[in-house]
């Protein structure tokens, strides 16, 4: 079975790397244009492309997959499936249209809730408690395909979203597989979604990074994971605009205005919310490293 791959960033790259393992055919992969990176601006390539490289497979990166182009590109490859894993661009009915057994996607949730870019994210965020990846039959409108199959997973309490972004990579790897195995035999099924019950996680951006706390400890901590590793929520405490890395959640009752400093020493710095404490372990500060909070309070000569 002859396949195109369409994919991005690093946890595209797991599902790519799967594909090559698996022995199916990639007759090439489509990637987004290469991008400046850190403070010298130099191009870099994608770890998608970086990939595909390594292996020999013709790369394609397209500004647009609506300028006729990369239609014309796909349609002398005459892939029998596209696969896309966060290639970050729209696909056109008339690229839909090439494959004969279709397009196909992996989505980092449980559709249809989470449709949209930050899927991961905002499982954390929301406090729920399993999420999954999803593969799906492509249609023009936002992750709303028939869904071929689904695999889910409990979020720790105190995971972060990085670390369940490179847990649900690998899963997604494993049913891109799974996926295509099955549209070769014949077997993969199309399961309609309830367009009534989808969510949806639009793109994180710095605004939503400060703390409130007057939300519970909980709602906290999973602000905390959520934005663990990018954008890293953030508090002013002792006069310091700080970036929050960790933080431990400790429901009571401590009858303090939420935001009060209730102690800093060894374990931390415990700050009041709504329904108890928060205990900040890990910050950063402006110009500094990463590290405990304890340090940078010693540091800082600071102790309640």
């Amino acid at each position: 079975m002859k396949i195109v791959f369409m994919g991005t960033p690093d946890f595209a790259a797991a599902s790519l790397k799967r594909l090559y393992e698996s022995g199916h055919d990639v007759a090439a992969v489509f990637t987004q244009p290469d991008k400046p990176k850190n403070r010298g601006l130099r191009l870099a390539p994608s770890p998608v492309k970086e990939l595909a490289a390594a292996h020999g497979t013709p790369v394609c990166q397209p500004q647009s997959l609506r300028d006729g182009e990369a239609e014309r590109v796909l349609r002398e490859i005459k892939p029998d499936v596209i696969a896309v894993v966060a290639y970050g661009r729209i696909l056109p009915q008339a690229v839909l249209d090439i494959p004969p057994l279709g397009c196909v996607n992996i989505h980092a949730s449980i559709l249809p809730r989470l449709r949209g870019a930050a899927p991961v994210q905002w499982a954390v965020l929301n406090g729920d408690t399993e999420t999954g990846v999803t593969s799906m039959y492509m249609a023009p409108e936002l992750d709303a395909g028939d869904i071929i199959f689904v695999k889910k997973t409990p979020i720790g309490e105190e995971e972060t979203a990085g670390e369940l972004y490179a847990r649900l990579a690998e899963m997604g790897g494993e049913l891109l597989i799974e996926t295509l195995d099955a549209i070769e035999q014949g077997t993969a099924p199309r399961i309609p979604q309830d367009h009534a019950l989808a969510t949806y996680a639009p793109p994180i951006t710095k605004e939503i990074a400060p703390i409130d706390w007057t939300r519970t400890c909980r709602e906290i901590s999973c602000h905390v994971r959520g934005l663990n590793p990018w954008p890293v929520a953030t508090a002013e405490l002792f006069g310091t605009a700080l970036k929050i890395y960790k933080v431990k959640a400790e429901p009571s009752t401590t009858g303090a205005e939420p935001g009060t400093v209730l102690s800093a020493g060894n374990d931390g710095i415990k700050v009041a919310c709504s329904d108890g404490a928060v205990t900040v372990l890990e910050v950063q500060a402006p110009g500094k490293k990463r590290m405990p909070a304890s340090d940078w309070l010693r540091g800082r000569r600071l102790c309640l």
